[in-house]
């Protein structure tokens, strides 16, 4: 990350394909060589784990911290892995929709991964690299695929109303139930398999064109998690298993009333009695899954906003200090250079820049955040970045630049905005005005949202935080990443001279 560098935030989902939401097919192959035709060396993804309705198909809360999400398997794939006749796929056209339809796209992924399944037990070349996929993660699939199946017979109901056996993973109960359950775990691991053999081939087609991808780790998990369940002395719960405190952030930019997360929190000195040997293996698989990890709500390393369970917001909770210093001495120890990104926004206090600066670890800076405050030495205008940073314009939770600007600001944040750019701002060509800003800054790395590179207003907007509905819907069409898009970008990146060449 030492090296100037500018790259594209953009979730798998937002991208064009044949069926609801964008997948790991032909569109993603495509983006890269949009990414590498202009410039970009750096594609930043959100969070790839499987999502659920009940939380609003949210990229930060699923049932895993490990797993992926099997809703974006490319069909097109499975027809070459000979997984599925060609004649499945009904020749359907990109969809053109620019929202998502999880609903339909998750029962079309789950029908034809059910079809694959049936092809692949009847027999099939992969068998022999499912098994060695099913033995290089059997840490966690084991458990992920135990968790899912228990669930599904349980109708769906959270781990701790399970039958207690169960639910207290007692060895006798859980041996009673893979041996009649044997076909369905098998199917669950196979799904799994068959994400990350076309992860990795996408991960391979952009690293042979020179593009690295950035994944997105989030610090917690759910409580309704394999997770969870199979580790749950290193959470903080209560004697009938239920969460004693949840997780938020006190009031800030997004919330006067803070938000109120729900996941458990950690239990931080079991964590630390064993090495922090989960973190550890989570950390290892994000770093072997992405080229660049970044860390979700850094600062809950170094303390968390811990709210009473029976609060109904995230007003009276208190931070508590995790050992942040342990605990990254050991990622240190233990991986050599560790490409990380710490998410450092939000109420950020001396303590946590200490950390970060402690183990050379770059912080974001938000161009949309430096303007609400007259103060020329805000940390967010770009004359102020460090080359020890990671900049955007935006990120997945705040509005696009074109919203933000009509939308978001009154006199006083357009007159700071006039007296950083040297002239009125133009709503026209503003996003563009504002990608100079962050391209010409000493920032080592530059991430752009594809809306704001696109343009696009509060509709393209990815998340509103503190809400539940209406979130991680927009997708592009492929006619907008159209050829004066793609030579403006790169003409602009080579001129700021962040085509990441030695």
């Amino acid at each position: 990350m030492s090296r100037r560098r500018c790259g594209i935030l953009l979730p798998v989902t937002a991208l064009p394909s044949h069926s609801g939401i964008g997948d790991l097919g032909a569109g993603a192959f495509a983006f890269v060589d949009f990414l590498a035709r202009a410039g970009q060396s750096l594609w930043q993804v959100l969070p790839l784990h499987p999502i659920e309705a009940g939380y609003g198909y949210s990229p930060y809360s699923g049932p895993s911290a490990f797993a992926g999400n099997t809703a974006l398997v490319s069909p097109e794939f499975l027809v070459e892995d000979g997984l599925i006749p060609a004649e499945a796929l009904g020749g359907a056209p990109l969809v053109p929709s620019e929202t998502c339809d999880y609903e339909s796209a998750v029962a079309v992924k789950d029908e034809l991964l059910d079809r694959a399944f049936e092809t692949f037990s009847g027999g099939s070349d992969l068998d022999a690299a499912f098994r060695e996929f099913c033995v290089r993660n059997a840490f966690w699939l084991d458990d992920y695929a135990l968790f899912q199946v228990i669930r599904q017979a349980a109708g769906g109901e959270e781990w701790n109303a399970w039958p207690e056996e169960l639910a207290d993973r007692e060895p006798a109960a859980l041996d009673t139930f893979r041996e009649s359950c044997g076909r369905e775990l098998r199917r669950i691991a196979f799904r799994q398999f068959v994400f990350f053999r076309q992860w990795e081939k996408l991960k391979a087609y952009a690293g042979a064109r020179g593009v690295r991808i950035m994944g997105d780790l989030p610090i917690y998990v759910n409580y309704d998690s394999a997770d969870v369940w199979a580790r749950g002395e290193i959470f903080k719960l209560d004697a009938a298993r239920n969460p004693s405190v949840a997780a938020g952030v006190p009031p800030d930019y997004f919330s006067e009333t803070g938000q109120l997360w729900g996941n458990p929190v950690y239990n931080w000195d079991v964590l630390q009695r064993t090495g922090f040997g989960w973190w550890m293996d989570r950390l290892a698989f994000n770093l072997a899954m992405y080229d660049v990890v970044r860390i979700d709500h850094f600062r809950g390393f170094v303390a968390g906003w811990e709210i009473p369970a029976d609060e109904e917001t995230a007003l009276n909770g208190r931070w508590v200090e995790a050992p942040a210093e342990e605990f990254f001495g050991e990622v240190f120890r233990r991986f050599d250079r560790p490409s990380i990104v710490a998410e450092d926004l939000g109420h950020i206090t001396p303590d946590v820049d200490a950390v970060r600066r402690k183990f050379g670890i770059p912080g974001m800076k938000v161009l949309l955040f430096a303007f609400g405050d007259d103060d020329p030495n805000h940390p967010y205008l770009p004359r102020n970045y460090e080359t020890n940073c990671v900049a955007y314009t935006g990120t997945h939770d705040t509005n696009t630049v074109q919203g933000w600007f009509r939308a978001e600001t009154g006199e006083a944040e357009r007159g700071r905005l006039a007296r950083c750019l040297g002239r009125d701002p133009d709503p026209a060509t503003l996003h563009w005005d504002m990608i100079r800003l962050l391209m010409e800054s000493a920032a080592d790395t530059v991430i752009l949202p594809l809306q704001d590179v696109l343009g696009l207003d509060e509709r393209a907007r990815m998340n509103t935080p503190g809400t539940t509905h209406g979130n991680w819907t927009w997708r592009f069409r492929p006619s907008r990443l159209s050829p004066e898009i793609k030579r403006r970008l790169r003409e602009l990146t080579e001129a700021c001279g962040r085509t990441d060449k030695p």
